[in-house]
């Protein structure tokens, strides 16, 4: 399969594999969870899981994958405050947590940046 076939496939695989942590491990996400979100953080744990889902799935089809990369990247802005609120509360954590709480911040950027190639690279409507 060529390397524009297997890039949808695999950020989508990459959604789903978050989607389903969401729901299997829900404790751990809504421990980053920003404080000022209105509403329970268990709540905004499954809703981004399910966002993360209906993303993977969309990302699949064809029809719907220029749509759905770009609601991807979107969402990858979106969930930086998370990250953000992740490494200001693991900064008193051993160093190999700390050091991973940090790379998440920058690895926002080539997450966003696959999501729009993604969109550009599809067919469907503009």
């Amino acid at each position: 399969m060529p390397r524009s076939n297997r890039s949808p496939l695999l950020l989508a695989g990459l959604l789903a594999t978050a989607g389903v942590a969401h729901f299997a491990a829900p404790k751990r996400f809504d421990s980053i969870v920003p404080r000022s979100l209105p509403g329970s953080a268990r709540s905004w744990t499954y809703a981004s899981g399910v966002a993360e889902l209906a993303l993977a799935a969309g990302l699949v089809l064809p029809r719907t994958r220029r749509t759905s990369a770009r609601a991807t990247a979107a969402l990858f802005v979106g969930v930086l405050p998370a990250n953000v609120k992740m490494a200001a509360d693991w900064r008193d954590r051993p160093t190999a947590l700390r050091a991973a709480a940090y790379a998440r911040l920058p690895l926002q950027v080539p997450l966003v940046l696959w999501a729009r190639s993604v969109a550009e690279g599809a067919d469907g409507p503009a």
